[in-house]
């Protein structure tokens, strides 16, 4: 299996272009990683916060977004450069016992992000076919089949398609500018830096944690190593100057979103006398009001557009993560299932028990969450930029170092900051459940402190050094000498498919005469799944009579042959066969379907491939 990052995909875009054409093959990574900048979650937090405070707090999106500009770019490098994502590049650089929660604490920021886009889409629903909330967000379940047939096509389809659903997202938020008309003059004012309060912090850290993704370094990390580049130093250099070009066009028209959502709440609402919006559905029923019924309609268009798009690239996050971290590669149906259930399940629990009014609080936790994870991410990337050792010439200069660790520090700060305000006001309010926050809550955040400050330090401190495996199974050993292998039991599943005559002869050719084979077949009829060993159906007459045959056609040629029959599950009976006849090779033939009819018919080999403990032949 290979252990490169998202390796369907790796090095499949080729670059040995020139002019314009080499360009624009490089542009396409950051139009993915952009899509998760623009995400229904950043449009909680820019609604309540231009609502709130009007266009006081454009600077902190400018500011967010000059950071993010420049920890996508250290993302980019590292992915370049070393060749590895930044989980695999974290896994190789901690032990396990800091990988696993940094691991865990990955997966809660993607489930964050995945809860954000299938509130969003469940809303983008609502408002343009009246689709109840709840039914939008079980819906959302069913676009695992686009992100797999786009993953099938390719990887510049993937981005083409991504690319027009961020243009529909831009064009619809231009015709928004148009409808509302904000005062620009005053928009400008919003440019300049100014003090923050409670409230306002706390909204300002939501937009941070809705503009710098955590998921999307892991992402970007990644996605640059689709394209085929030549791996010299010039080659390097190419690739990291025309990325960088890529993730400043992207992430600016991300901005310019972003910027667009919050003068829409501030010049739709703020100016009106609505200070305290922060329900999607409210903004586009004010819009409605105010605006006539086109502003509300581009509104969800773009909404639906934004919520699709974050969805497919957190997908491809939360796979890089758990590869990454744990060596750990499953289905990506499987995969893309799980975290949608992740998200799903808080989403459903909130309208249940809270009502639909409170999404859009559930949206702008999301992001607090998010961005609460931030500094585990952007710590190693800074740490591993800055290794000379691996980076060599490629390691950042001084000035970027000091401006990406000034960057780091202002999260980290705000985040503490956070996290010490919203502790002493829970404990002030809880009443008879404060010693649930001295005893669970508080433990739980200076864990996550003590990680953070060693996550830190680690890299400074001299120890030896932690060597990991990136490949899913281990790496080569030394085979030793090589010698014939000799089978005692050898155990061939009959099928009466047309395959018995290779499998058998497949069977004879390991073992020899000097093995003894046991002919294996399970009756699967529904007698057999109900009954038993006490079967004495026709099916299991007829199988047992020709087991039989070919058991005496084996003795003519002077081969030690018995039979055994099971009955029910076929993988089940085959596996149980296997252990108690002793068998110490197995051959089987391939069933021959695949796809639906594996959720039909089953997947027998699969099955007994993960199961059994012994050589396993198959045979096609």
């Amino acid at each position: 299996m290979k252990s490169e990052s998202l390796s369907e995909v790796h090095s499949s875009v080729r670059t040995d272009k020139k002019g314009w054409k080499k360009i624009l093959a490089f542009f396409g990574p950051a139009y993915l990683v952009s899509v998760g900048y623009m995400d229904p979650g950043n449009w909680a937090t820019d609604i309540a916060g231009g609502s709130q405070f009007g266009y006081k707090l454009i600077w902190v999106l400018l500011m967010s977004n000059l950071i993010a500009v420049l920890l996508q770019s250290l993302s980019a490098r590292l992915g370049i450069v070393r060749g590895m994502d930044l989980a695999q590049a974290s896994k190789n650089a901690y032990p396990r016992w800091a990988n696993i929660p940094l691991y865990i604490l990955a997966e809660i920021a993607i489930a964050a992000c995945d809860l954000a886009e299938i509130v969003g889409m469940a809303i983008g629903l609502n408002l343009l076919f009246d689709l109840p909330l709840i039914w939008g967000i079980c819906l959302t379940a069913l676009d695992t089949i686009l992100l797999l047939y786009l993953l099938n096509k390719g990887m510049r389809i993937m981005e083409v398609f991504i690319v027009s659903l961020v243009f529909i997202i831009g064009f619809s938020f231009f015709i928004e500018m148009l409808i509302v008309s904000p005062v620009y003059s005053d928009v400008a004012h919003g440019l300049i830096p100014s003090r923050l309060d409670d409230n306002a912090l706390y909204i300002a850290i939501g937009i941070i944690g809705a503009t710098v993704m955590p998921h999307n370094l892991y992402l970007h990390s990644s996605l640059v190593q689709t394209r085929k580049f030549e791996h010299s130093v010039a080659g390097m250099k190419s690739a990291i100057r025309l990325n960088f070009f890529d993730t400043t066009i992207a992430l600016n028209l991300a901005f310019f979103v972003n910027a667009a959502i919050l003068i829409l709440a501030a010049a739709a609402f703020h100016v009106n006398g609505f200070f305290h919006v922060a329900e999607i559905q409210d903004a586009s029923q004010l819009l409605n009001d105010l605006f006539g019924k086109a502003a509300p309609t581009f509104f969800g268009i773009a909404l639906i557009a934004a919520g699709q798009s974050s969805t497919i690239t957190g997908t491809l996050a939360g796979q890089i993560v758990m590869e990454g971290h744990l060596n750990l590669r499953i289905q990506p149906w499987l995969r893309r299932l799980i975290s949608r259930l992740l998200a799903i399940v808080p989403a459903l629990f909130t309208i249940v028990f809270f009502g639909n009014e409170s999404l859009g609080s559930l949206l702008i936790l999301s992001q607090v969450i998010l961005s609460l994870q931030l500094g585990f991410a952007v710590i190693p990337l800074i740490h591993f930029n800055s290794d000379k050792k691996k980076m060599k010439e490629f390691t950042i200069k001084p000035w970027v170092k000091v401006l990406a660790w000034l960057s780091a520090g202002i999260i980290v700060y705000l985040n503490i900051s956070l996290v010490i305000d919203e502790i002493t006001g829970w404990i002030a309010t809880a009443g008879d459940y404060r010693m649930l926050i001295y005893f669970i809550v508080i433990p739980v955040a200076v864990a996550c402190l003590a990680l953070l400050g060693y996550v830190f330090i680690q890299p400074f401190i001299p120890s030896k050094r932690i060597k990991q495996s990136q490949l899913p199974h281990g790496e080569a050993m030394d085979i030793g000498a090589l010698g014939a292998i000799s089978y005692q039991q050898v155990g061939i599943v009959i099928d009466f498919s047309g395959n018995d005559q290779k499998v058998i002869k497949s069977a004879i050719n390991q073992g020899g005469k000097s093995a003894s084979y046991t002919l294996i077949h399970v009756v699967e009829s529904a007698a057999a799944r109900y009954l038993g060993k006490n079967t004495r159906d026709y099916e299991t007459k007829l199988d047992i009579e020709n087991l039989t045959k070919y058991q005496n056609y084996l003795k003519e040629l002077g081969y030690q042959a018995n039979i055994q029959i099971g009955f029910g599950n076929a993988a089940n009976e085959i596996i149980k066969i296997s252990a108690t006849r002793e068998i110490d090779l197995l051959v089987m033939g391939v069933h021959g379907h695949r796809g639906i009819k594996d959720l039909v018919f089953g997947t027998t080999l699969r099955k007994v491939r993960h199961k059994i403990k012994v050589p396993l032949l198959i045979v096609k």
